[in-house]
């Protein structure tokens, strides 16, 4: 047992951190139709590995009729009983409740700390956005938001809109994920693919190093693949642990 206080709370503390979930972030760019199946493919492979998944949908907007985030805000009763077992992935509106989140009013532990008390049932939370949002809920959380380019029109050009305004404005770093089909591109159309040319982009005009993950396009009854499994563990890797800011208190 520890016989000090001080070092009661430091372990308290670390347990609540290890307990707490995590917050990962996609970004929206405007490419739903490429966006979407990757973002239900990851959330499917988080909960293979045994996390139950929140999805923040901010651009979906709550209503009476499809309540969400802000009424959670305003009543937390709705979330229910926090001992309940939560689902193991559900999709919440969000655009009024995070926009609320990142009015100036001042909040301790940043933006995201309401979500705390909200989602701890969760083992990870993910905010899917537009790139302006996220630079102002996530500064200097170390969240690397996940940055789709799919093999669609405009997709590459609304990426780069995205990346600049999440570099230049907070420093955000994203991972990219390059959805690829199969067969996979030979080297010749491989070295025009809209990944290379906004790689190029990237590094001449923001002077920063784009690394693409290439996920292969799933079909509805295909099994999760490995590259999932890896973009799951890299986004697992640099999320946010959201802990209750009470367990730090006097008492």
């Amino acid at each position: 047992m520890l016989d000090m206080g001080v070092n009661q709370g430091a372990g308290l503390h670390r347990i609540a951190l290890q307990a707490a979930p995590r917050v990962m972030a996609v970004a929206s760019h405007g490419q739903q139709q490429g966006e979407l199946p990757l973002l239900w493919s990851l959330c499917a492979t988080l909960v293979d590995l045994g996390h139950s998944v929140a999805v923040l949908d901010a651009t979906t907007v709550e209503s009476a009729d499809n309540p969400g985030l802000a009424q959670l805000l305003d009543d937390a009763q709705l979330q229910g009983d926090e001992n309940s077992a939560p689902l193991s992935w559900s999709v919440i509106p969000a655009a009024i409740g995070l926009a609320q989140l990142c009015q100036p009013m001042a909040r301790p532990g940043g933006p995201l700390a309401p979500l705390s008390e909200l989602f701890q049932r969760f083992g990870v939370v993910v905010i899917y956005a537009q790139a302006g949002l996220l630079t102002d809920l996530l500064p200097d959380s170390g969240i690397e938001p996940l940055l789709t380019v799919a093999p669609v029109k405009m997709s590459a050009v609304t990426a780069y809109q995205a990346l600049k305004q999440m570099l230049l404005n907070t420093r955000l770093r994203p991972t990219m994920a390059a959805i690829v089909g199969e067969p996979a591109l030979n080297n010749a159309a491989a070295s025009h693919s809209p990944v290379t040319n906004l790689q190029h982009c990237a590094m001449t005009f923001l002077g920063y190093r784009l690394d693409a993950l290439a996920v292969r396009a799933l079909q509805p009854a295909e099994c999760r693949s490995d590259d999932m499994y890896r973009l799951a563990l890299r986004l697992l890797e640099n999320a946010m642990p959201l802990h209750r800011h009470q367990f730090m208190g006097s008492h």
